[in-house]
């Protein structure tokens, strides 16, 4: 099957479907939240992350582990520190990624809930204090462009945090990672 019949598939992207995902219930995307994981904690590289959203985590790996292998999530993109991508879901799909989120829709003047319903979830591998690399923000402008030519209310706006739609429960994608740097990179990208 070629690329033009998985239209909501990246073709730079590794493709490895997660369970964790559902139907779009009105077939929307309209918002890109941009999160960070490591896993462990701090830690990079591994399949612990991919082993999450795929259900595979094993608890007995590590403490934080069995804290966290119950949970049923995952993105749409995780971009790793070296810039490869890994693909859990097709964008035309919902991920399980935002939780219990609120946002403030400019274009309907009003606060909006459910927010995987309508949103694009990127995991970029990292934490709030290890700086991002060049090649993921390499990425993660390529990944964007791919997804505003696919899917035009996707506009430069309508990206936005973990942390901006849940404050009191998330920080991601952190301090560490520098807003001025990607939006500048997204200004000049030719896409």
């Amino acid at each position: 099957m070629n690329q033009e019949n998985r239209p909501g598939e990246w073709a730079k992207a590794r493709q490895l479907p997660s369970p964790n995902q559902d139907a779009r219930p009105q077939n929307e995307v309209s918002l890109l939240l941009l999160h960070a994981i490591s896993l462990p904690p701090g830690q990079f590289s591994g399949d612990a992350i991919e082993a999450l959203f795929t259900n595979r985590l094993h608890p007995g790996e590590h403490p934080f582990f069995a804290e966290i292998a119950h949970l049923r999530v995952s993105a749409h993109l995780l971009i790793r520190r070296d810039g490869a991508c890994v693909q859990f879901v097709d964008t035309g799909r919902r991920a399980w990624h935002a939780g219990r989120s609120l946002w403030w829709d400019p274009a309907l003047s009003e606060w909006r809930s459910r927010l995987n319903d309508f949103s694009v979830g990127i995991e970029l591998e990292g934490d709030d204090v290890t700086p991002f690399t060049r090649a993921q923000y390499a990425a993660l402008v390529e990944a964007v462009g791919w997804l505003m030519a696919r899917y035009p209310n996707v506009t430069p706006q309508r990206i936005t945090s973990h942390a901006k739609v849940a404050p009191l429960r998330k920080t991601d994608p952190g301090p560490a990672f520098d807003w001025a740097y990607f939006r500048q990179q997204l200004t000049l990208a030719t896409f």
